[in-house]
């Protein structure tokens, strides 16, 4: 049964000796059914590798199944892996199978698994060492042959430390543990990557010959850190054959946030809000320059372009906390959760507005 969970099959590109030494370990692990845990950061190919291990397994013909558990809340993660009854809960309105029943004979992809609850961990220990569980208002036992394979960036031994995250879950998950490097740990993949994604652009757009990036374009690319790894790739380049007037690209944008509002902004005021008279609490705080954010560690770096992001969205939305998360495509416990942090950490005030005069 095919369902539109499924994931396509691609394959992913590279030619550095870590990409090459990941993808021999996947490679090996793939006949043997076991659960598989990879780690890794956002946008790095968790997908692709999750495909490779599907496609070269004994399980190839069945379906390949996925869910981001960070793209549901919690409340809901439960009845999409097991499924629900009709009546199960409100807006119940029939029966549904869930992943788990979706990838039977096959291979199921939980990315991000740390943002699972732990109530629900201890559902997916059952299915993993028996093979059964219990849709959402049943207490009929279903038996279900599907091959787990989880990924995320999570420090999950820290969660198992802080009651967050099944020890027992985590040994069964870890039959092997394999490390997906980043793109700044793999530079010699980056233009090989960056001309493939040029042609698929230009093949899009119908263009007579195939983009050439200049010298300076080149040693913009690779010596770029890619906070957002390959899927960030993907996009500066496309943008840059879009926007390409000649087949010579000179020069690309990598966050058009600051494209359009000035790669030079340096400090831009706080405007007092309404809800609040203290103008202590809104002093100005620099928003820094793209040439300053490269200068930094990737976590500091990260962490600026957060704050730069949140504080625009909360402005474009007039502090409205579920727009803003639309705004920025995450879901509003995404969201909440960097507000949240923000705010602890004083970078972001309640009741505040950005202003960009």
């Amino acid at each position: 049964m095919k369902t539109h969970h499924q994931i396509r099959r691609k394959e992913a590109i590279g030619q550095s000796e870590k990409f090459l030494a990941f993808q021999e370990q996947l490679s090996k692990v793939a006949p043997i059914d076991r659960p598989v845990l990879i780690l890794g950061e956002r946008g790095t190919g968790k997908e692709l590798a999750v495909t490779r291990l599907h496609y070269l397994s004994k399980r190839w013909e069945g379906n390949l199944v996925a869910l981001n558990c960070a793209a549901l809340p919690a409340t809901l993660i439960e009845a999409e892996l097991f499924g629900h009854e009709k009546g199960a809960f409100t807006g119940a309105g029939g029966n549904r199978i869930g992943r788990f029943e979706q990838a039977h004979n096959g291979t199921f992809f939980l990315d991000e698994i740390g943002n699972i609850p732990m109530e629900v961990q201890e559902k997916i220990l059952r299915v993993v060492e028996y093979g059964i569980f219990e849709r959402v208002g049943s207490s009929e036992s279903i038996e279900v042959d599907a091959r787990l394979i989880a990924a995320t960036n999570a420090d999950l031994p820290a969660m198992v430390a802080n009651n967050q995250f099944k020890d027992d879950l985590l040994d069964r998950l870890s039959f092997e543990v394999i490390y997906l490097p980043p793109l700044r740990e793999r530079k010699e993949d980056i233009l090989l990557l960056a001309n493939h994604f040029a042609r698929r652009m230009a093949s899009e757009l119908n263009l007579e010959e195939m983009p050439k990036f200049s010298d300076g374009a080149v040693a913009e690319l690779t010596d770029y850190l890619w906070p957002g790894n390959i899927r960030e790739l993907k996009n500066v380049v496309e943008r840059a054959v879009y926007k390409a007037d000649t087949y010579n690209i000179n020069t690309v944008v990598f966050n058009p946030f600051f494209a359009v509002l000035g790669n030079e902004i340096t400090k831009v005021p706080i405007k007092e809000n309404k809800i609040s008279q203290n103008e202590d609490d809104f002093k100005d705080q620099s928003i820094v320059s793209m040439g300053n954010l490269l200068q930094m560690d990737y976590k500091s770096a990260t962490w600026e372009l957060q704050k730069i992001l949140i504080r625009q969205a909360l402005k474009q939305s007039h502090y409205n906390q579920k727009k803003s998360a639309q705004i920025l495509g995450l879901s509003y416990d995404q969201f909440r959760g960097v507000y949240k942090k923000m705010s602890l950490s004083g970078a972001i005030k309640p009741g505040a507005e950005l202003f960009f005069e």
